[in-house]
């Protein structure tokens, strides 16, 4: 009897599957910028458990020669499950043979996984976005000035964050942009904007993407946020679609994430959403 194995069956039997980082396809996701990757997992099932130890606060000074008192760490988890983003796409045969079209299609779908996972990640309900995840500070809205926001940031670093970031939608920003110094002045509270380097508030990056809810922001510690994070798969066959000739090509990613301490993460509004 002849053994059949992947390597001397058809295509259609073994089909090339191609795993790419998340880091190099999807650089530009929200998760991978602002949350700590902790592992990967392949499943809907399987969960990814993450330790961390809170913090006490019950360091004292002791006299020479005293006896030190014990306490317990309180040892604690989060578990992180996982979903699957994924896109399928199909073309001729003819079309698939052009040039750059392979090219073209691979930027496409990369955009389409970072578009919905920026959209799960910060304002989904299933999987739970950061803006919808319970503890997360509310800073309400920001108003004519930027002490909505100094409250916040100051108050999550009372709470122990080590604040990283700030993330908004363009129209969140461009709010900002639009803060003047004082009434009836026409010079932006955050400079003219010709020249910036780098988009900065509060002296924290501020990071843009158009698939978060308008008008809305967040400030994040990235030491925070626990997150699952698979590599990015590809898989094209010819088969599928044999009897017209085309070819169809699959893109999977699986992610997870949830907050580990949400009170070191805060929301706010600007604009329309907090007016």
């Amino acid at each position: 009897m002849t053994l059949i194995t992947t390597t001397t069956a058809d295509k259609a039997w073994a089909p090339d599957v191609h795993t790419f980082a998340a880091e190099d396809v999807t650089p530009d996701a929200l998760i991978l910028r602002t949350a700590t990757v902790s592992g990967e997992i392949d499943g809907d099932e399987p969960s990814l458990r993450v330790a961390y130890v809170s913090d006490a606060d019950t360091a004292d000074y002791v006299d020479e020669g005293a006896e030190i008192t014990e306490d317990d760490p309180a040892l604690d988890e989060v578990t992180i499950q996982t979903k699957k983003i994924s896109r399928l796409v199909q073309v001729s045969s003819e079309q698939h043979r052009k040039p750059r079209t392979a090219e073209q299609l691979a930027h496409s779908v990369a955009r389409d996984l970072v578009a919905k996972a920026d959209r799960s990640y910060l304002g989904d309900a299933d999987p739970v976005g950061l803006l919808n995840a319970a503890g997360v500070v509310d800073g309400g809205a920001i108003g004519t000035s930027l002490d909505a926001l100094i409250d916040l940031v100051a108050q999550l670093e009372a709470n122990g964050a080590t604040p990283g970031a700030i993330v908004l939608d363009p129209l969140g920003w461009a709010e900002f942009r639009k803060l003047k110094v004082e009434t009836d002045s026409n010079a932006s509270l955050l400079g003219a904007g010709t020249t910036d380097a780098q988009a900065l508030v509060l002296s924290l990056p501020v990071l843009r993407s158009r698939f978060i809810p308008a008008h809305s922001g967040l400030v994040v510690d990235p030491a925070a946020i626990a997150a699952a994070v698979g590599p990015v798969r590809i898989a094209t066959s010819e088969h599928a679609l044999f009897a017209s000739d085309s070819v169809q090509i699959r893109a999977t990613w699986r992610i997870g994430w949830k907050p580990v301490r949400a009170d070191r993460l805060g929301k706010f509004t600007i604009g329309e959403a907090g007016s």
